[in-house]
């Protein structure tokens, strides 16, 4: 069994931020196969999906990011899944918008959902991917710009790193992390 948790904000005030890259995307994965994120259980939302036999999950902690691993760990052990076969997906404000960073440790940088899921988990060895959104113009604090939309000029370059995420996502389903890693990178 597998488990990709995005990481974001819950509610329509949060919708489209930086922030919430990770709950974006979680859905776009989920749209294209077609998973119901339909399940209501860890403190948030999920769907399952089949592929080649094993299960996969797609969640969406609802705790508000500076909680996230609750739901996460929550999951984990419930489901007794090993932190091997996790991938957590969030923004990351030391990569330029649009690209993407797979990892399979590190520190928390700052993050705090990632913060959060180091002291839930007991390790900061787990997958990741950093989805980059940049860093704030001079003079603009750091909580209004991840709660903040995209400018019209940064939309291409999000989706592209929301494609790329997702065919991320989709190939560590057959191949080990280290090999999407290197392809992805």
């Amino acid at each position: 069994m597998k488990v990709i948790a995005g990481l974001g904000n819950p509610g329509a005030k949060y919708a489209g931020t930086r922030h919430n890259i990770g709950f974006d995307i979680i859905d776009y994965t989920a749209k294209e196969l077609g998973i119901e994120l339909n399940q209501s259980k860890f403190k948030g939302i999920y769907g399952t999906y089949l592929h080649n036999g094993e299960k996969i999950i797609l969640l969406k902690p609802l705790t508000y990011m500076n909680l996230s691993g609750e739901s996460v760990s929550g999951l984990l052990q419930y489901f007794d899944i090993p932190i091997s076969d996790l991938v957590i997906v969030y923004d990351d404000m030391d990569l330029p918008t649009g690209k993407i960073r797979l990892r399979q440790k590190g520190s928390a940088g700052g993050h705090n959902g990632m913060k959060s899921l180091i002291a839930h988990l007991g390790t900061n060895e787990f997958n990741r991917i950093r989805v980059g959104i940049d860093r704030p113009e001079a003079g603009m604090g750091i909580t209004p710009y991840v709660l903040g939309t995209y400018r019209p000029d940064e939309r291409e370059a999000v989706q592209s790193s929301i494609e790329q995420s997702s065919k991320a996502i989709e190939a560590w389903f057959d191949k080990p992390f280290l090999e999407v890693m290197n392809a992805f990178n």
